[in-house]
């Protein structure tokens, strides 16, 4: 069963406060949870920032427009119950209690509205309909959408560059996570044992401690299992205990399974990672704009 979208629950949650009594919104989420047969899996499915779960939030948005219609009422931080409008609703037995449903209510008109002026409860004021996703769902999957694109875009880049440069953008992103000290030593490593494309050993942290021996391949076709073989067997010849084999391209479902079963450790990185690794460390990247997403700090208003 999908994970129902946020105006599906608005009903059952009216419903769940009609005993009146004070609720906490933690338990009425697993009550909800409950009832609409959710799997763990599907309690536990996160939004794409990993931040939040996606229940919860479809739960709390229901939660805040039964709020701002005045059919729930919040008691304090984390709990609710239902109020005097929201049982007369019940009464009438609706079948659904859904947004537009809620349009008929002045408060949920100015809250939409994004105003609680007077002016903005006369029933005239245009409001856009919202559709299954919360608004965190919407900005999180527009964002997903947007770095899709973008990293398809920057390894379409890398793809056509040239080896030299090629060459610069793995170090320089090996640098920028953490390995091989400064840009200068990780260079100096690199070139020492350099073979056609990025071929060579760096500091796996800035004292040296331990050495990452990297294979880099600017390819389009699949590397296969008889590649890693490959870079295993150089790792031994080297004595080295770890690897990086990077690819624009992807690996082959054998070689992935083969990585698996080395006593080496061997990380594949293809060429879709090698791209989100990029976007997050800004290599090849420029922020055209930032947006902060606030909440409301209950602490600062806590008079005890």
């Amino acid at each position: 069963m999908a994970i129902p979208d946020f105006q599906s629950i608005m009903l059952p949650l009216l419903k769940l406060s009609g005993d009146e009594r004070e609720h906490r919104f933690s338990e009425a989420t697993e009550e909800l949870a409950d009832e609409f047969g959710l799997s763990q899996a599907e309690r536990a499915q996160l939004l794409p920032s990993g931040t939040q779960k996606v229940f919860r939030n479809r739960v709390g948005w229901a939660r805040t427009y039964l709020v701002k219609a005045g059919l729930l009422e919040a008691t304090r931080r984390g709990f609710f119950r239902i109020a005097a409008r929201g049982s007369e609703v019940l009464a009438e037995n609706p079948p659904c209690v859904d947004v537009k449903y809620l349009e008929r209510f002045p408060g949920l008109v100015a809250f939409r509205a994004g105003s609680t002026s007077a002016r903005s409860e006369s029933p005239g004021v245009p409001v856009t309909i919202v559709a299954e996703e919360t608004p965190e769902e919407t900005l999180e999957y527009a964002y997903e959408r947007l770095r899709q694109e973008l990293a398809q875009q920057v390894l379409a880049q890398v793809v056509g560059s040239s080896p030299a440069f090629f060459e610069k953008l793995v170090v320089e992103l090996l640098v920028k996570m953490g390995y091989g000290g400064s840009m200068r030593d990780a260079g100096e490593a690199t070139r020492s044992t350099k073979d056609g494309g990025i071929d060579g050993i760096i500091k796996e942290d800035r004292l040296g401690l331990d050495i990452i021996y990297i294979q880099a391949k600017r390819w389009q076709n699949t590397v296969d299992r008889t590649e890693l073989q490959k870079f295993a067997g150089a790792l031994q010849g080297q004595r080295a205990r770890k690897g990086v084999f990077i690819t624009t391209s992807h690996f082959s479902t054998s070689a992935l399974e083969y990585v698996k079963s080395i006593e080496t450790k061997i990380v594949p990185i293809d060429g879709e990672q090698l791209a989100q690794l990029m976007i997050d460390h800004d290599i090849g990247v420029t922020t055209a704009a930032s947006y902060a997403i606030k909440k409301i700090d209950s602490d600062y208003f806590s008079e005890e």
